[in-house]
C-alpha cells in the first residue's frame, strides 16, 4: 500500500512540474519581415492593446522615454547599412526607442539590446543614430499597437509606428544600387576559386566523376599566385588525384600541401599530409 501511494504522489509530483498553465500573452509576441530592395529587415516586438484606454499623453507620457511596445525590447535589424535622416545605421540589430511629444517624436535606435523594458542607466554613448518626426494624426483608431514597414521602393521604406489615433513614420535608405551591382560585377566575373574547390569536393566526396573533380581543382588552384595557393585546395588535389592512381602525382601535390599547412601551424593538416605521403609511397 505504502508503495501505490508513493508512486501515485510521484506520479502527481512529476505531472505538477511538468504541466504548464497556457494563457493569453496581454501583450502578444510578433515578429515582422521584409526585404527592401535587397535588405532584409525584421522588427521583433510586443504589442499591447489599448483596451479602452487613452495611450499617448496618458499611459504613455509626452516628454518621457518609452520602450515602443511591451515587454522586452523591441528590435529592429538591417541585414545591410542602411541611411536614417544623412546619418548611417551600420548592419545589425538596435532596441527602439522612442520619446513621444504632441507635436513630434524623437525616434532612437540604440546599441544594446537586452533590457527590459527602458534601460535603468541611459547610455548617451549607445545612442547609434536618433530622428525626429512629426506626428501623423490617423482618422481611424489602431487598437492594437502596431509596427510596419510601409512606403516601399527599390531604394527606401519607412518603418511606421502607429497606435490609437497616431502614426510616426522614419524613412530609411538601403544601398540597392550598390549592392545589385556588386552581385552582377561578381556574377559576371564567373566562378571564384572557392566556388571550384567546393565543386571538386562534391565530386570527390559524392564519388562522382573524379576527372571533372580534377579539372575543378586546377582551376581552383591556378587562380592563386602559386605562393598563396591555399593547403586545404592542395590536400583536395591530391586526394583526387590518388583516387585516380596518379600516386606520384598525389605525393608531390601533399608535400606542398603539407608545406603550407607546416607555415600555418595547422597540425590537423600536417597529420593528414603526412599520413597519405606514407600510405601512397609504400603502394
Amino acid at each position: 500500500m505504502k508503495k501505490i501511494i508513493f508512486i501515485l504522489t510521484s506520479m502527481v509530483a512529476s505531472y505538477v512540474l511538468n504541466a504548464q498553465v497556457k494563457t493569453p500573452a496581454p501583450s502578444p509576441h510578433s515578429t515582422l519581415t521584409q526585404v527592401v530592395g535587397l535588405t532584409d529587415v525584421t522588427v521583433d516586438y510586443s504589442r499591447p492593446s489599448a483596451k479602452g484606454r487613452t495611450i499617448f499623453g496618458d499611459l504613455v507620457p509626452f516628454g518621457k522615454l518609452w520602450r515602443t511596445g511591451a515587454n522586452a525590447n523591441t528590435t529592429v535589424t538591417f541585414s545591410e547599412d542602411v541611411v536614417i535622416n544623412g546619418s548611417t545605421l551600420k548592419k545589425g540589430s538596435y532596441a527602439l526607442f522612442t520619446e513621444p511629444k504632441a507635436d513630434m517624436w524623437e525616434v532612437i535606435f540604440y546599441s544594446t539590446t537586452d533590457n527590459w523594458g527602458t534601460p535603468e542607466n541611459w547610455n548617451v554613448n549607445n545612442v547609434v543614430v536618433s530622428t525626429n518626426v512629426d506626428p501623423i494624426a490617423l482618422n481611424n483608431n489602431v487598437e492594437t499597437f502596431t509596427i510596419g514597414i510601409g512606403n516601399l521602393t527599390n531604394d527606401s521604406a519607412t518603418l511606421d509606428i502607429s497606435w490609437e489615433k497616431t502614426m510616426v513614420s522614419v524613412k530609411f535608405s538601403v544601398p540597392t544600387a550598390k549592392a545589385a551591382m556588386a552581385s552582377i560585377e561578381k556574377t559576371l566575373a564567373g566562378p571564384t576559386a572557392n566556388d571550384y574547390f567546393s565543386a571538386a569536393q562534391y565530386y570527390y566526396n559524392s564519388n562522382g566523376d573524379m576527372n571533372k573533380a580534377l579539372e575543378y581543382v586546377n582551376k581552383a588552384v591556378s587562380m592563386n599566385k602559386p605562393e598563396n595557393v591555399p593547403f586545404w585546395h592542395l590536400r583536395q588535389k591530391s586526394l583526387i588525384q590518388a583516387k585516380l592512381g596518379d600516386k606520384a602525382g598525389a605525393i608531390a601535390t601533399a608535400k606542398l600541401s603539407l608545406e603550407g599547412a607546416e607555415k600555418a601551424k595547422n597540425a590537423d593538416y600536417v597529420k593528414m599530409n603526412n599520413d597519405s605521403i606514407k600510405e601512397w609511397t609504400k603502394k
